[in-house]
């Protein structure tokens, strides 16, 4: 068992050559920093992709009440909403009694190779408007 003299005598010889606790603790941070590098990269990249996803989802919400809406009058709605959507999206719409659905699904770049593929999607609805030749999918 250490006595508490025997510690403030080894306090007292390292202050007086110049040493600090730092100078003990010499090399932690490195190890520290190695230990918690990997798991600050993968929230990172867990991060990014969340972000990217949602800006994703919200090009899929765009592109499908656009074409929702051009099916509703009567334009090629798979169309309009291609040209809304974001690359590699497949763009469905369906006409039931006067309402017109159209459905966006597009792949979310990932950043890294291991993670998962994710997929969203955005639904729009809109009324078949009043005159118009007839909804076109």
């Amino acid at each position: 068992m250490v006595r508490a003299g025997a510690v403030a005598r080894a306090l007292v010889r390292l202050l007086r050559r110049g040493r600090s606790w730092v100078a003990c603790e010499r090399g932690s941070f490195t190890a520290e920093l190695a230990a918690g590098l990997p798991a600050l990269m993968l929230l990172l990249v867990a991060g990014l992709t969340a972000v990217n996803a949602v800006g994703t989802r919200v090009g899929c919400v765009d592109a499908a009440r656009e074409a929702a809406l051009a099916a509703a009058r009567g334009e090629s709605g798979a169309a309009a909403g291609l040209r809304y959507a974001p690359d590699g999206a497949e763009v469905s719409v369906t006409v039931a009694d006067d309402r017109v659905t159209a459905t966006v699904r597009a792949p979310v770049r990932t950043f890294g190779a291991l993670l998962p593929r994710l997929s969203v999607s955005g639904q729009a609805t809109a009324a078949v408007e009043p005159g118009a030749p007839g909804p076109v999918p």
